[in-house]
């Protein structure tokens, strides 16, 4: 017959062991990273290469076929910058999956080729330099309505130079380009891939402009009604900063109302602040602070959800690296706390994420990477269900920092 004594201890020993069991279950349901159930996989690995800013790309996705356009290049360790070898060429690749970001395929697209017609079809997409015939402007409007549209913007130089647009009508695969985009009075222009279609003939651009110094840089949008044969300046999206505010990342929440994500690095600030306008993109107003210290700085991917919240991905450049989400159920005005979708970095340089819903209504973010003792910067995909989170009206700290409804 047992004593009470080990019977006591047994018990004890019983309770832990169901807590530890508890723990590893909940850890297991909800991923150890704070996401519910993630799942990540590899979109592109090669040792002694480098793939890396989606964001500046784009990413675009019909049903379960999602394409996304990275760079890559050689590896090469550079200290505190990107770890790309500026020496050795950069190329613009493409990844496809045809179910739902589970598996990808990568495209290298051929050298340009001779153009053909008026609508200037070539093969590939390629860095600017020396290859590049000169830039002309667009001929033929683009049908941004187009059920197979992909449209990417890239530009010349992150401080002050021209930019360009591409734009394919068979999921990539062909593309028609690049054609010159205007300077819009501003000493240059730096443009990333960020678009709302509006319409058959009408697009709005988020685009980043030289400072009054030729510094980088403070964020725009612009708008064409005509299919891209011209285009006019909305409006600037803040005040001009000390440091830089760049690479808006933005979404439609009804007819006159945009909301946009900017990278901010006004130090001692290194944060993403949230802008909306209810004139269709004229005036801006900040709305809040949604994420105050992402270490060194990375622009956000900005998504409306089905379900009519926003949902916002993005690289912390500052220990442990990860790659985080927050939500909002309020248009942008309040932000939930982060959501770790991953957290084993190796180092700072990650993130430029950009994201996609599928149609069973999970996200698939996807980013550049590298884990602890392996150097090479390869692209990853999470898929996760943000349904799992609630509202997204739970707010962080400083979500209101700056007031809910600024004027």
């Amino acid at each position: 017959m047992r004593s009470k004594h080990k019977e006591t201890k047994l018990n004890h020993l019983g309770r832990i062991l169901g807590a530890l069991w508890f723990m590893l279950v909940a850890m297991n349901a909800r991923g150890d990273d704070g996401a519910a159930n993630p799942r990540h996989v590899v979109v592109y690995s090669e040792e002694g290469r480098f793939a890396g800013w989606p964001a500046n790309h784009g990413i675009w996705i019909w049903g379960d076929e999602i394409l996304v356009g990275f760079s890559r290049g050689y590896y090469k360790d550079r200290g505190e910058f990107h770890h790309i070898d500026k020496q050795r060429p950069e190329e613009f690749l493409l990844a496809r999956s045809m179910d739902g970001g589970l598996t990808w395929r990568v495209e290298q697209p051929q050298p340009p080729g001779a153009l053909v017609g008026a609508a200037g079809m070539r093969h590939g997409l390629v860095p600017p330099g020396p290859r590049e015939p000169e830039l002309t402007g667009l001929k033929v409007p683009i049908d941004f309505t187009h059920p197979n549209l992909a449209l990417t913007v890239r530009m010349e130089d992150t401080n002050a130079g021209v930019s360009r647009l591409s734009y394919s009508y068979d999921r990539g695969k062909n593309w028609r380009g690049p054609f010159r985009l205007p300077l819009f009075d501003q000493k240059g222009v730096m443009g990333r891939t960020d678009y709302v279609v509006d319409g058959p003939r009408s697009c709005t651009l988020f685009l980043t402009a030289s400072k009054q110094n030729g510094k980088e840089g403070r964020p725009f949008c612009a708008r064409t009604t005509d299919g891209g044969l011209t285009w006019s300046f909305l409006g600037f999206i803040g005040p001009e900063p000390g440091g830089y505010a760049i690479m808006p990342a933005s979404a439609r929440l009804g007819r006159n109302q945009l909301v946009a994500a900017i990278r901010i690095w006004d130090p001692p600030r290194s944060a993403i602040d949230v802008y909306g306008s209810q004139d269709n993109g004229l005036s801006w107003s900040r709305l809040a602070v949604a994420e105050p210290d992402a270490g060194e700085g990375n622009p956000a991917s900005l998504l409306r959800l089905r379900d009519g919240r926003l949902c916002m991905i993005y690289g912390e450049r500052k220990r442990p690296f990860s790659i985080l989400a927050r939500l909002s159920a309020d248009e942008g005005h309040s932000w939930s706390k982060a959501i770790t979708l991953r957290g084993d970095a190796g180092g700072r340089d990650i993130g430029y994420v950009r994201s996609v819903q599928r149609p069973d209504g999970k996200i698939v973010a996807v980013y550049y990477y590298h884990v602890k003792d392996r150097p090479t910067r390869f692209l990853a995909a999470t898929i996760w269900a943000p349904e799992a989170h609630g509202s997204g009206n739970q707010q962080h700290e400083s979500g209101r920092a700056v007031g809910a409804r600024a004027q």
